[in-house]
């Protein structure tokens, strides 16, 4: 007669180390994910006392952008689904991406040599390196991503790639600025 072993079922006191990683990756998409999606919202809707197309459109124009409300419409929709794509984990790198460029150009307007909010860029800057990590690690076993083979794999590369992508529309973005 042969005995086996199983291990018990994980609890909170016995999680893996691998499922505190996931979660906490979860949380920190939502976190970041749902801002974003939020300020999307605000721009795209006026949702949560925001400007709306119009109101943030007059913004991006004083803030040297051509085209002001279609600069707030592509604003507003990358924050909108960048920040609801990397809340559920669906195409992280990418997602985390069109996150990472669009704070990169909220940095370079909100820029005055101050680093302490309220007139300062670090709540930008930590939105900015959140999403460049969560593109650099991958989503976590909590999200679409895992049903996506591609993502599974080089998770690094694919990353890292996103990021660069990130800064060169970034970039271009911030070239046809006045």
């Amino acid at each position: 007669m042969t005995a086996t072993l199983t291990a018990p079922a994980p609890t909170s006191e016995t999680a893996t180390p691998t499922q505190t990683y996931d979660l906490g990756l979860l949380v920190l998409r939502l976190a970041v994910g749902l801002t974003m999606a939020a300020h999307g919202a605000q721009k795209l809707f006026g949702w949560f006392n925001g400007g709306g197309l119009t109101g943030t459109g007059k913004f991006f124009e004083m803030s040297g952008y051509p085209a002001g409300k279609t600069m707030a419409a592509v604003a507003g929709l990358t924050e909108t689904l960048g920040g609801l794509a990397l809340a559920i984990g669906l195409l992280t790198p990418l997602a985390a991406a069109a996150l990472v460029g669009t704070l990169l150009n909220a940095i370079a307007v909100k820029w005055s040599g101050n680093f302490f909010a309220p007139k300062g860029i670090e709540y930008e800057l930590i939105l900015t390196l959140a999403a460049a990590s969560l593109s650099l690690t991958g989503p976590g076993r909590y999200a679409f991503d895992r049903f996506i083979p591609a993502l599974r794999t080089h998770r690094l590369i694919v990353g890292f790639a996103a990021i660069v992508l990130a800064l060169v529309t970034a970039g271009a973005i911030l070239l046809i600025r006045n």
